[in-house]
């Protein structure tokens, strides 16, 4: 507990000033937290860092979060363009190694556009607005804490035992009605919107797919029988099982059109 809440402190004393300051060193932390995650993804299935596969969809997770430094070059629809990119080069790959088959390359792909729009989304907010992306921060971070202690201290129910045999539903409730008390009194001082009742539901709405996103983490584990992505941050594991809720819930914006 004591090297989790450590590890935590130390995140946060780095993390903030870097999303307070934002520009070129946020979008270098990003594209740099891209390729971890999608490294870490590669480790789980047991692919060989260093094999071209792994290079080829690294690179291409970090240049979907450079997307818009990008399009001068690759003009409109540039993302999609990188995600093809990558999807021809391993299909070409593919040819000359028979066990690298198309279910691989559909894992790989999937997973490298979800890691890398997350990230690029996160970029993409901090650049719109530093209020958005603080309140969604706090929706997650709130969320995610309230789910943890009140789980702990008053979870007897399962939330999703096959999957995530620790969370509760009480833990579950507890941390989005902790997130909309902290939304709601954000939402006085900062009125982002233009409906405050509105944009408490919609709170809500992205803190219950925070913790969906938890449990696409925790699926995703437990198909290649992993307890962390991980072991950079002491306590947590690793990127994707830090930014598990925050990828989910970005990937919605970016759907949404809301960045």
């Amino acid at each position: 507990m004591l090297v989790r809440v450590l590890t935590a402190l130390i995140a946060l004393l780095l993390f903030i000033p870097l999303v307070l300051y934002g520009s070129w060193p946020l979008e270098l932390v990003m594209v740099a937290l891209a390729a971890l995650g999608m490294t870490e993804f590669l480790q789980m299935k047991k692919t060989p860092i260093r094999s071209m596969p792994a290079i080829i969809s690294i690179i291409g997770a970090g240049a979907i979060v450079m997307g818009d430094r990008l399009l001068p070059f690759l003009g409109d629809f540039g993302m999609v363009k990188i995600i093809l990119s990558v999807i021809v080069l391993l299909f070409i790959y593919s040819l000359g190694d028979l066990d690298f088959t198309t279910h691989e390359i559909g894992a790989t792909v999937l997973m490298l556009s979800y890691i890398g729009v997350g990230f690029y989304s996160f970029v993409a907010l901090r650049n719109y607005s530093l209020p958005h992306l603080g309140l969604i921060l706090l929706v997650i971070w709130s969320t995610d804490s309230g789910a943890y202690l009140i789980g702990r201290k008053f979870g007897k129910r399962k939330l999703s035992p096959s999957i995530s045999p620790n969370k509760t539903i009480e833990g579950s409730v507890g941390g989005t009605v902790l997130s909309a008390v902290i939304s709601g009194v954000f939402l006085i001082y900062y009125p982002l919107f233009d409906s405050y009742l509105l944009t408490l539901i919609f709170m809500i709405f992205l803190s219950v797919m925070g913790q969906a996103g938890d449990l696409i983490e925790s699926k995703i584990k437990r198909e290649f029988n992993t307890k962390d992505s991980g072991h950079l941050l002491p306590g947590h594991g690793g990127i994707l099982d830090r930014f598990d809720s925050t990828l989910l819930v970005l990937n919605i914006l970016f759907i949404i059109g809301i960045l």
